[in-house]
């Protein structure tokens, strides 16, 4: 199994370059001392590493992937400006009190946040599709939660809020790379948005006025009540 993974993605075009041009788009936003780096060295399928920015001029740190952009998605001809859509990583701001272990290994407490962005990430390369905001993915096809540690089983890509478009679109030598914001969702959250579309699901989320900083204790934006009220209709 492992050695048919490490074949298919050899047979892949790499984008080695957007690592670097990753690395210098955030220094230009922050200080070395505030950037460390949860390295893949070793993977069957390709690399996805995950920065972790600790801001001193934000009441939030930052994880944000880095590999995922190696390849090009496969972005229907349909969609409109297809060519600036092929490339993106996923970002999550993360309250400062989240803390890691100096080594990435999926096992320590927190880990799990990182593990959703590296599975994220990966999602369409393996499924030879494409995610842009309002797209959703869960952690597995049976909608169990990401880990014990909390109660998300997937999530959405939204556009950020908090940082404007210089910072989240890397524009280099007539490429974009994309960085939207990874935003977790329940279970019922991720039906109803499935249900409803992804304009129903963003409603609720300026109505709760809901925060774009990770919350693992946040209120459902369902009460389960509620819910199954709607599935009736």
């Amino acid at each position: 199994m492992n050695q048919d993974i490490f074949d298919y993605f050899a047979n892949k075009e790499y984008f080695d370059d957007h690592d670097d041009w990753i690395s210098e788009h955030l220094d230009k936003y922050f200080q070395s001392e505030e950037i460390s780096v949860f390295h893949e060295f070793i993977a069957f399928d390709f690399k996805v590493h995950i920065y972790f920015i600790q801001p001193k001029k934000y009441s939030f740190n930052i994880l944000l992937s880095s590999g995922m952009s190696s390849l090009k998605m496969n972005v229907p001809d349909e969609v409109e400006n297809k060519k600036e859509l092929e490339f993106s990583e996923l970002m999550m701001l993360i309250p400062k009190d989240i803390t890691f272990s100096e080594v990435y290994t999926g096992e320590s407490k927190n880990d799990y946040l990182i593990s959703m962005l590296k599975h994220s990430a990966k999602f369409p390369h393996f499924n030879e599709t494409w995610m842009g905001i309002g797209h959703t993915i869960c952690a597995d096809e049976n909608y169990g939660p990401y880990s014990n540690e909390t109660n998300f089983v997937g999530g959405v890509l939204l556009p950020s809020v908090t940082f404007d478009e210089d910072f989240t679109k890397i524009k280099r030598e007539g490429t974009i790379i994309n960085l939207y914001t990874f935003f977790p969702l329940f279970k019922n959250e991720i039906k109803y948005k499935i249900k409803n579309g992804y304009s129903a699901l963003f409603d609720l989320l300026i109505k709760s006025n809901m925060k774009e900083t990770f919350d693992n204790n946040r209120n459902n934006l369902i009460p389960k009540k509620s819910f199954w009220n709607r599935l009736k209709l």
